[in-house]
């Protein structure tokens, strides 16, 4: 039996047991993004102006999936190739790519299906520390790692977090440090439906921890969980005022947007969408996965950008303070896949591609990483 946009007997079971969620719905007004460019779709304020992004150059071609993008204090690039896992650094203003190492035993094309050499993270304190930090599946699990890189070669990994369950699907793996000081991750429930609802879990959750590795100060729960009932969240996006903003895969219906709140519950595999369940959060914004199949999100001046795999395109989405509206797609098929988005110093866009990721239809020159102006040259 298919699954509908709530499942009506999980949430007459759930709905006494569930705790940290708002029973109010955060949000009572969720967008459904079109395949085209939308307009009015909210009641919550008028779409802003902006100009039509364009792709204004190529950072990087030949690549393969690459998956984690994150920038330096002197601009230069951090990128992990799923598969291979490779870790590459992208120097200078002529881009030149270069290995610099290989955590795990790399793999065909698409041959360990989501899992791999997934997200990476820059220490907000790299000018001192030299961290970085990397989102690694294992033989056993999925862990956070880290290891001082002094601009020529990456030193001794170190375990910061483990037990985090794997999968050949739904693996998470996405990182960033919030204004907080703390890192989070977005983990997957690894096709386990169960574990997103289990708040003893780490799968099928946002984590949030010290970049030692310990809960961090606050998590209502007492554990590395901050948000849970997450499918596979692949894109995470701190706004100006510090809002944490997700990108979630669904099954079958919806696709997710999400705000997160500490404590709160998403609904996965109870809802899907839009399910006004007692204790679960709404999404702000969805998306049929044909549209969209969400991974990486990047917040810009006021707007979300997010890399779509199957819909093949960048949505932007505007940011009212607790509220998205008024998503718009560009680049509709033209590069493929499209992954990970990341800003740029300069406040231009990286978009990479994955279409050797096995489910893609790879061109000459793919993998890339995109240059996107978002304003498309409008000020």
């Amino acid at each position: 039996m298919r699954r509908g946009a709530v499942a009506l007997v999980a949430i007459a079971a759930l709905a006494g047991c569930t705790s940290g969620g708002d029973s109010s719905n955060q949000t009572d007004d969720t967008v459904t993004a079109s395949p085209a460019p939308a307009s009015g779709a909210t009641s919550e304020g008028p779409s802003k102006p902006a100009g039509t992004p364009r792709v204004v150059g190529t950072i990087a071609t030949g690549l393969a999936v690459p998956w984690g993008l994150a920038f330096l204090p002197d601009g230069d690039a951090i990128v992990t190739e799923r598969d291979t896992r490779r870790v590459l650094l992208i120097h200078g203003p002529r881009h030149v790519v270069r290995v610099i190492t290989t955590i795990g035993e790399p793999v065909g094309e698409g041959a360990a299906g989501e899992s791999g050499l997934l997200g990476v993270a820059v220490s907000p304190d790299f000018a001192s520390d030299h961290l970085l930090y990397f989102y690694v599946t294992t033989p056993s699990d999925n862990r956070i790692e880290r290891a001082t890189y002094d601009g020529g070669r990456l030193g001794d990994l170190e375990v910061v977090l483990d037990g985090i369950p794997n999968g050949y699907i739904h693996d998470g793996g996405r990182l960033a440090f919030g204004p907080d000081g703390y890192l989070y991750a977005s983990t997957g429930e690894t096709g386990d439906d169960s574990l997103a609802q289990d708040k003893d879990s780490l799968g099928g959750k946002i984590l949030r921890i010290t970049p030692d590795g310990d809960p961090a100060p606050g998590n209502p729960f007492g554990t590395p969980v901050f948000s849970y009932g997450h499918r596979n969240v692949q894109g995470l996006a701190f706004d100006d005022a510090g809002h944490l903003w997700a990108s979630e895969f669904g099954h079958d219906l919806f696709d997710e947007l999400n705000l997160i709140v500490a404590g709160h519950d998403y609904g996965w595999p109870v809802v899907e969408g839009r399910g006004d369940a007692a204790g679960m959060t709404n999404p702000q914004v969805v998306w049929d996965p044909s549209v969209a199949s969400p991974s990486g999100l990047a917040y810009l001046d006021g707007e979300l950008w997010l890399g779509s795999l199957r819909g093949m395109r960048l949505w932007r989405i505007d940011v009212h303070g607790t509220r998205a509206s008024h998503p718009t797609d560009f680049f509709v098929g033209e590069y493929g896949r499209m992954r990970t988005v990341a800003v740029a110093p300069d406040g231009r866009l990286w978009v990479t591609t994955s279409n050797r990721d096995g489910r893609g239809a790879p061109v000459e020159g793919d993998d890339r990483i995109l240059l996107v102006d978002p304003t498309g040259g409008q000020q």
